[in-house]
């Protein structure tokens, strides 16, 4: 059921003006921890800290899951330390890692010395890792078996080791002695399996693992393409070491999904973290929107210099000045959509690198037909509005010509940077635009002075 985030933050202030502590207490913790974190996202900062002083340590904890790294380190920080290591120490060791790889090295270590010895060293280790790797990501707790247990003693073993350390169930995990990984078998059939077979027999050896230092996008992959819940993480000698599971991989697509959208606009998240783009300090804002567009502006010049170089066709004929925003406005689009498409299909896998030929010669012939489509509307148009029939016929033939270059850039591109090791999502809106306006400009102007002005 959807709820009314205004009115219930409208209703939690009323009773904090009201000083009902126990009344606000039982109103906060009637809520699931998802609405409790979006109710959160509208409050006051310091209505924010009232309210979560007032919840139960095990409700803070799954809230701050929830939360945006920036409030987590907000809420975390202004409340008592001790307060905060056990909410921390709540935390899954990947969660509570994330946490603390957002704040500041030294507070970081502060909360680290007060957490269990153990918990430490687990969460330590995971901050060794890039946080955009499966070693930063996964979760270090995970069960393990050897293989001559019998499916009595898996079952066993599972309800001792799931309530001692909270973990997440989702397949147990074969290893030997130096805990190398030997196979994996699911919840599903331990339980259809005789209670006396051994795990040798019943377990899958043909495993589909990830290794410490796959990076985000390649786990991303891995889990659309196989669908599992959860894969094992191992290092480079095949040693378990975590897995990840599906609703870290949904944060991970989502953040992807994000990033590609920033890049493809022309706003940088290398240099700022996308979480500060939208909400954070306004100058580092204006610090990850500054170099594309600062990219974008020499492009511009390079438009303006060809326009310069054609002076006398504009002076010699002004009226075809007012067709330009046409031409750049429609190839500037049609390009675009050509990137996203194919920016899109190589990251879903729809699209490679060896059928790069076909999808750019397939975007050539759609943006042709559509250049030609729209040309024979222009050519109409103009002959109907300036009674200028070859003024008409140039306008369209450089739309269709422009048109179907933009497709070509715009599909090569990303196929481009792809081969070149470099994510196609940079292939970004503005720079590409800017490109096929120069294009477009060249390509009109040239028309122009051997068609209509005679100019050889």
């Amino acid at each position: 059921m959807m709820i009314n985030i205004p009115n219930i933050v409208e209703r939690l202030r009323e009773i904090m003006a009201d000083e009902s502590s126990d009344q606000l207490r039982d109103e906060l913790n009637g809520y699931h921890v998802a609405d409790l974190a979006d109710i959160f996202q509208e409050l006051k900062p310091e209505e924010r800290l009232q309210c979560f002083k007032l919840l139960d340590l095990e409700k803070a904890a799954d809230l701050v899951e929830y939360l945006p790294p920036q409030m987590q380190v907000e809420i975390l920080g202004d409340i008592d330390e001790e307060i905060a290591s056990r909410i921390i120490n709540k935390l899954p060791h990947d969660a509570a890692a994330d946490v603390l790889g957002d704040m500041e090295e030294d507070e970081s270590e502060t909360y680290l010395d007060k957490l269990p010895h153990k918990f430490s060293e687990e969460v330590r280790e995971l901050l060794t890792y890039n946080e955009d790797t499966a070693g930063g990501i996964m979760n270090p707790i995970v069960l393990t078996v050897n293989s001559d247990m019998s499916v009595q003693d898996v079952l066993n073993h599972i309800r001792v080791k799931a309530e001692e350390d909270n973990m997440e169930l989702y397949y147990v995990y074969v290893v030997d002695k130096q805990n190398h990984l030997l196979g994996v078998v699911s919840l599903r059939k331990l339980l259809t399996s005789p209670i006396n077979q051994k795990v040798a027999d019943i377990m899958i050896s043909d495993i589909v693992r990830l290794h410490v230092d796959d990076y985000s996008d390649y786990i991303v992959d891995e889990f659309m393409k196989y669908q599992y819940n959860a894969l094992p993480v191992v290092d480079l000698y095949n040693r378990l070491k975590g897995m990840i599971t599906w609703d870290d991989v949904h944060d991970l697509f989502e953040e992807e999904t994000t990033e590609e959208i920033y890049q493809s606009s022309g706003i940088s998240t290398v240099v700022v973290d996308e979480d500060e783009i939208l909400t954070g300090n306004v100058f580092k804002a204006v610090r990850a929107r500054t170099p594309w567009l600062f990219i974008t502006l020499i492009g511009e010049f390079l438009a303006v210099n060809v326009a310069h170089h054609f002076n006398g066709a504009l002076t010699a004929l002004p009226i075809i000045a007012i067709f330009l925003p046409l031409l750049t406005g429609l190839g500037g689009n049609i390009g675009t959509q050509s990137i996203t498409l194919m920016v899109r299909g190589l990251s879903t896998g729809q699209v490679t690198l060896s059928s790069a030929l076909h999808h750019i010669l397939r975007e050539a012939f759609i943006g042709l037909c559509i250049g030609v489509f729209f040309g024979a509307m222009v050519v109409l148009v103009t002959w109907g509005w300036q009674h200028n029939v070859e003024l008409g016929i140039i306008v369209g033939l450089a739309m269709a010509i422009n048109m179907t270059l933009a497709t070509i850039i715009g599909s090569f591109t990303p196929f481009a940077l792809k081969a070149a090791k470099i994510d196609p999502a940079i292939a970004s809106g503005p720079v590409i635009a800017t490109t096929i306006d120069v294009v477009g400009l060249a390509i009109y102007f040239t028309l122009v002075s051997i068609f209509l002005l005679k100019v050889s």
